[in-house]
């Protein structure tokens, strides 16, 4: 499976993209897959301060429930409300159109630590080894 280029990584499967110093989150094609249909997405209030590893939110698939982590410190400015009408877009688009939040980043070197995708695809196959 071949993760983008364009966005960094977290071990716990979350996905960031930095634009302007605003970081966009979602979770992985990996999470996606280990957790089946996502059918809720519970996302924080905009405004809200999240540190780096500390919860966000929570996605509710068929199968089990799993906390969503923050991959940079900074002040959530934006939501995906599509994912209010239909969660399952985590799952067709994790990349695109399935975002979860977009943080404005406190600082830019937490982003700089994020894994890039060679590094995340090491870290699922050590994981499935």
């Amino acid at each position: 499976m071949a993760y983008p280029d364009d966005v960094r990584y977290t071990a716990e499967h979350e996905w960031a993209r930095e634009q302007g110093g605003v970081v966009t989150v979602g979770i992985t094609s990996y999470a996606t897959d280990q957790l089946g249909d996502v059918v809720f997405v519970e996302l924080p209030e905009v405004g809200r301060k999240v540190e780096v590893g500390g919860t966000f939110g929570v996605v509710e698939a068929v199968k089990t429930v799993s906390d969503l982590f923050a991959p940079v410190a900074g002040e959530v400015v934006e939501i995906n409300p599509a994912l209010g009408d239909n969660p399952a877009i985590v799952n067709q688009d994790p990349y695109g159109e399935g975002w979860m939040v977009k943080i404005r980043l406190a600082d830019p070197a937490e982003f700089a630590k994020l894994l890039g995708s060679a590094d995340y695809e090491k870290l699922i196959e050590e994981h499935h080894a």
